[in-house]
């Protein structure tokens, strides 16, 4: 891979974002992400084996989540304070460690304590993506981010296809072996990446506080991550309660549910499309697109539920595009507002993402055994008219 290598400071990017090291870095994001989800669609399989109650099993996606919204919170500042690539090799150790020993685990207990260290430490993507944004140029950074978006996306949208693959042909032990395999890899393809020495100097604590400075100063900050907290809530909800509807109506298999997460697949296109119309200034437009978008995803299942299947692939297949397109364009409007905090905005507004997250995950289950699908459409389509309203609110008093 071609790329200029040196150590960046907070002004001027001493390295150039390549071709190269674009898809370096879209590569690890993918693959890093996938942590997050490679238990969703195999729960099933998980929980009898190591004699897990549903509720308890219910909980494996949510910690997890939870997880990953505390390494946002606790970890991720840290990039505006540590040389990026070193916090991101440490990030990923305890990562390997932690998916080692969930697939070796057979204790309930053990096994959620490991879901929430496999999310707390699977954050170094998101030490990765503001440090793509500090390296690329104004004129073209929608255009990187959406670039290592998309293979992020990628990552978050083949986990569950290439999870029920793995479990179904071998078991799902293997997942999470393989993916600490995976991991171990990341740790030397590091060392290939530019470094960054940040030029904020503070204490943890200081850095911490400051957090609460940020959410205040910037009412931008605060609108992007409510509207992406709506649309992460759905996304969860729906590829939570999916397999169960896809198992129970549709007779499914492990490998027939992989086959059919590939469908959502498609909304990766969204990320680099939603960046070049960020650099073109579409903001608010493609805002209003992917908001009323994901209102309109369930629409199938809630107008006639005899549609059933098809139903389920057309919400897939909409709303994974426009969560995506809200993310980027959020992302690239965040970054723009202070280039010395870019980790500390993009911790602040991933970490309301994945809270969002939780919830939507979390009331997965109790939704879908009271009310089936039904429910799960219209607590969906929820989620995202709740941004709706806000957006439209705010634009109104622009006006």
């Amino acid at each position: 891979m071609q790329m200029r290598q040196g150590i960046a400071s907070a002004g001027t990017p001493a390295a150039t974002m390549t071709s190269g090291t674009i898809g370096l870095f879209a590569f690890c994001c993918g693959a890093i992400v996938a942590n997050l989800y490679y238990a969703q669609p195999i729960i099933g399989l998980i929980a009898p084996d190591i004699h897990m109650s549903p509720f308890l099993a219910s909980l494996i996606v949510s910690l997890t989540q939870i997880g990953y919204a505390l390494g946002l919170f606790f970890l991720v500042p840290l990039g505006d304070l540590v040389e990026n690539r070193r916090l991101m090799m440490l990030t990923t150790s305890v990562s390997i460690l932690s998916l080692a020993a969930a697939a070796m685990t057979s204790s309930a207990n053990i096994f959620l304590v490991l879901s929430l260290l496999i999310g707390f430490s699977s954050v170094s993507v998101q030490i990765m993506i503001p440090l793509a944004a500090h390296l690329a140029p104004e004129a073209s950074r929608g255009r990187v981010v959406g670039a290592v978006m998309s293979g992020l996306v990628l990552g978050i949208l083949l986990a569950r296809p290439l999870s029920s693959f793995i479990a179904g042909h071998l078991s799902w032990r293997a997942v999470f072996g393989i993916a600490a395999v995976l991991m171990a890899g990341f740790t030397m393809l590091f060392a290939k990446m530019p470094k960054r020495e940040p030029d904020h100097k503070a204490t943890y604590g200081e850095l911490l506080r400051s957090l609460g400075t940020l959410m205040l100063r910037f009412p931008a900050l605060r609108q992007r991550a409510f509207f992406q907290a709506c649309m992460f809530a759905t996304f969860s909800l729906f590829w939570t309660a999916a397999p169960l509807e896809l198992v129970r109506v549709h007779g499914f298999s492990q490998s027939q549910i992989a086959i059919f997460c590939l469908v959502g697949a498609i909304g990766a296109i969204a990320a680099p499309i939603s960046g070049r119309l960020a650099d073109a200034g579409h903001t608010q437009v493609a805002t209003l697109a992917a908001l009323l978008g994901g209102v309109l995803s369930y629409l199938p299942g809630l107008v006639h539920p005899q549609w059933g299947f098809i139903g389920l692939a057309f919400a897939a297949i909409v709303l994974d595009f426009c969560v995506q397109m809200n993310m980027v364009l959020g992302q690239r409007e965040i970054y723009s507002l202070d280039p010395a905090s870019r980790s500390r905005l993009n911790a602040l507004y991933m970490t309301s993402i994945f809270i969002g997250g939780a919830i939507g995950s979390s009331v997965a289950s109790p939704l879908y055994s009271h009310g089936g699908w039904q429910w799960i459409a219209l607590a969906g389509s929820l989620f995202p008219l709740l941004a709706l309203v806000r957006f439209v609110a705010g634009s109104a008093v622009k006006k």
